[in-house]
């Protein structure tokens, strides 16, 4: 029979384990880590049955309480959809003269409509609405097809160069790389458009080229544009005689529009929210526009 080793100075046997001159104690394992394991277990196993918590197949074990997050999730939604409304159910339903006359439920619009805002439209916009490279800016009150509340819902409704049938249709042509004009008749439009917001280029060397420019307009791009290059709402055509741009209003960008043609992308959002929360958006973003200095 092995003798059992004893430390001197605890009195406990040892392992017969011992690292540079370190013996190591057979300790048991203290009663209270032990009832904790024990009491954890039972535990765990008790609420296997209360829960759902197996998988089987293609489903799974239910649990004696029935609870499931998902229907739990469910009824927070639509508990949170009926404390929403009243107010929801007047944004689907008034004018929206009522609605922006009503400075309460504006400041509903403002609170929802931020949140709205920045899930579905801050990624191209911004989330201050004020757009970024190739992306309008919603704030300066300068729109493509109009900036009453009415027009910005049809707008998000149908989307620009969507699939929707009643897509709003948009597009600049490439009129360089198409060959519609040639590179000097490219550069004298462009710097013609040009002029038109940066007055001091309307110098003596540069009239020549904007005299032509002017011509190649009139025949070229008055039909979308206008004669005085405000633009046309009814089909999208922005205004070039303003310092709003989308795309840049340099002399090199213009150059670069007028060659390779432009043809920007809405989504349409009239499958992917409902008709509270566009008419929300429609009147924050009409809101955004008008309210900016």
């Amino acid at each position: 029979m092995a003798e059992v080793e004893r430390d001197s100075f605890t009195g406990r046997e040892t392992t017969g384990h011992e690292w540079n001159g370190i013996k190591e104690l057979d300790t048991p394992i203290p009663r209270g880590v032990l009832m904790f394991l024990i009491v954890t277990h039972v535990w765990a196993i008790f609420w296997w049955f209360l829960v759902p918590t197996w998988p089987i197949g293609v489903t799974y074990t239910k649990g004696l309480l029935g609870i499931d997050q998902r229907t739990t999730v469910e009824a927070q939604v639509k508990d949170g959809q009926q404390q929403r409304a009243p107010w929801t159910e007047r944004l689907a339903s008034e004018p929206y003269d009522a609605i922006l006359s009503d400075e309460a439920l504006m400041q509903t619009v403002r609170d929802t409509g931020r949140q709205l805002f920045g899930d579905n439209c801050a990624a191209c916009h911004g989330r201050d609405g004020r757009g970024r490279a190739n992306y309008p800016d919603l704030t300066d009150d300068d729109w493509l097809w109009g900036g009453g509340p009415e027009l910005i819902e049809q707008t998000m409704r149908v989307g620009i160069n969507t699939a929707h049938p009643e897509s709003r249709i948009a597009q600049m042509p490439a009129f360089g790389r198409d060959q519609m004009l040639d590179r000097e008749q490219v550069r004298s439009v462009s710097a013609y458009v040009y002029s038109l917001t940066h007055t001091d280029y309307s110098t003596p060397e540069n009239l020549d080229r904007i005299n032509a420019g002017r011509e190649v307009f009139a025949s070229t791009c008055a039909a979308c544009h206008g004669e005085t290059a405000e633009g046309d709402m009814e089909v999208g055509a922005p205004n070039l005689a303003d310092a709003h741009w989308v795309y840049g209003g340099d002399l090199e960008t213009i150059i670069a529009s007028v060659h390779g043609g432009r043809q920007g992308h809405m989504p349409s959002w009239d499958e992917r929210l409902n008709t509270a929360e566009i008419r929300t958006l429609a009147v924050y973003v009409h809101d955004l526009g008008t309210a900016q200095p």
